[in-house]
């Protein structure tokens, strides 16, 4: 399963780890994607989904259902 968030579209950033000496490595830096099970109001059940922290305060704002139907995901078969 790749890391990246359905709701937001958010995946991995590439950086540079710095050390003391001011040496640049490349590191990739993950986003906070969670399992969670979200109530689906409109279905009258819990979905269990995969999805970044960000989506999460989202969900909490504007519903699962408008979050859902903005990035295109059909949650019936979930």
């Amino acid at each position: 399963m790749s890391r990246v968030c359905p709701f937001t579209g958010k995946k991995a950033n590439k950086a540079n780890k710095v050390s003391f000496s001011n040496h640049k490595t490349k590191k990739l830096q993950f986003v906070n994607l969670q399992y969670k099970r979200v109530w689906w109001e409109a279905g009258k059940r819990y979905v269990k989904l995969r999805l970044s922290t960000k989506a999460l305060k989202t969900i909490e704002k504007n519903g699962l259902d408008a979050v859902a139907k903005k990035a295109g995901i059909d949650l019936r078969k979930e």
